[in-house]
């Protein structure tokens, strides 16, 4: 896989062109999310670098919801499916009907605030993606198919094998195996932790090939962090749409963003306890204070930080109702506190060059651990400790994984023949 550096271009690559040669350039764009915000996400950010962000179709891998098919995701997504259906058909009449009634998936807002629910999107069926790819191609010319997240990859890939002459197929994360299935892999550097000599010591030899990518890098794409939708142009519209709130706040504007606990960062209301303690002892240091919780946030952790900063004049604590004002902390603020739990915050935070501080590394471990490491290398991150002023204002070079990712897709395109505009 090639890295990419820190750098990148100005600005982002055309990508679409019509008139002479339109059949052989890429006008269009098929994203096959997997109904996680981070996840689909990415794939809107490398969109959103190429100029196709208004020209692409949102299908989702969308797994049986409800009952017992939360103890089901272990089964890859045909298999589920396929388990779900002969289990509503045996159990349909009877007093077990409710141990297998799926649930609706919820709406949640992605990171330009529009709301995508199941009312907006379709769900991801590989030959209807296939024959609209196909019989559109006179029209519409080849299509970039763009996919995130373990569920998407046997889609990807069948509509590589199915249409490959009309279509391009980029899968962002690490598939595992068989990255010649796609035409271009995206992924971070920490997916490949497993095959450094750190990794290697800290799991046994034999559980190898279920927790790490066996195939070594070829010529595809390593990134950092995250692609994400959070670019210049986004963070200047978010500055005006914000002005009116947070133009005035005093200064220093500190942004706290507080994530959960996940399988390789785990923690509990000890870390909470940590951040508050922290975050007093650096109260004097900042104008004013914006906290901001995701939906992986334990309610315990939330309380806690509600009772101990709901009336403290300097904190406003966002209680998830009205505009998202994520876009707008991220235009507006002067430093950041995070959680070391979420890449995909800490990613897009990175990308503006400003102070992040993170708290609980401690917590993190294996490829997690890896990517706080190439942070704090790369200067973009320090300790949050409580000793820190937070007027010092230190920079770093921001991440640039998106735009340097989209200006990469022409150059493989171009490799098999297909113009770029």
């Amino acid at each position: 896989m090639e890295p990419l550096g820190g750098g990148g271009p100005a600005g982002a690559p055309e990508i679409f062109a019509g008139g002479i040669g339109a059949r052989g350039s890429v006008r269009r764009a098929v994203v096959i999310g997997n109904g996680c915000a981070g996840a689909e996400n990415q794939c809107l950010g490398l969109l959103r670098a190429l100029g196709l962000a208004d020209r692409l179709t949102l299908y989702r891998a969308i797994r049986p919801t409800g009952g017992i098919n939360k103890w089901l995701h272990f089964l890859p997504i045909s298999l589920h499916k396929l388990v779900d259906q002969v289990l509503r058909q045996m159990f349909s009449s009877n007093k077990f009907a409710t141990l297998f009634q799926g649930a609706k998936m919820a709406q949640y807002t992605v990171c330009n605030g529009q709301s995508l629910g199941l009312s907006s999107v379709l769900e991801a069926d590989t030959k209807r993606i296939v024959t609209m790819v196909n019989d559109t191609f006179e029209k519409e010319g080849l299509a970039l198919v763009v996919a995130c997240g373990r569920d998407t990859i046997s889609y990807a890939s069948s509509i590589r094998c199915l249409a490959p002459d009309n279509v391009f197929v980029i899968q962002i994360q690490h598939p595992r195996y068989r990255l010649d299935r796609f035409d271009l892999v995206v992924t971070p550097r920490h997916d490949y932790y497993a095959l450094t000599t750190r990794g290697q010591r800290e799991f046994p030899h034999l559980l190898w090939r279920w927790i790490t990518a066996r195939e070594p890098p070829g010529p595809n794409v390593l990134t950092v962090g995250a692609l994400h939708q959070a670019d210049s142009a986004a963070l200047r519209t978010a500055a005006s749409d914000w002005h009116d709130e947070l133009a005035n706040s005093p200064k220093p504007l500190v942004v706290v963003n507080i994530g959960g606990p996940t399988r390789n960062c785990n923690y509990d209301v000890g870390l909470a306890k940590k951040l508050i303690s922290s975050l007093h002892n650096v109260l004097k240091t900042c104008g004013s204070v914006r906290i901001s919780f995701s939906r992986r946030t334990p309610h315990k952790v939330s309380d806690l930080i509600l009772k101990e900063f709901s009336t403290h004049p300097k904190v406003y604590i966002w209680n998830g109702e009205g505009p998202n004002p994520h876009l707008g902390h991220l235009a507006w603020a002067d430093a950041f506190v995070i959680t070391a739990d979420s890449i995909s915050m800490l990613s897009e935070a990175c990308s503006t060059g400003k102070p992040v501080y993170v708290v609980g590394t401690e917590h993190c471990r294996w490829k997690f651990s890896d990517f706080h490491n190439r942070l704090h290398e790369r200067g973009a991150v320090r300790p949050f400790t409580g000793l820190e002023d937070m007027s010092d204002n230190w920079s770093y070079p921001p991440l640039n994984d998106a735009i340097d990712v989209a200006a990469r897709v022409p150059e493989v395109l171009a490799e098999r023949g297909w113009t770029v505009g």
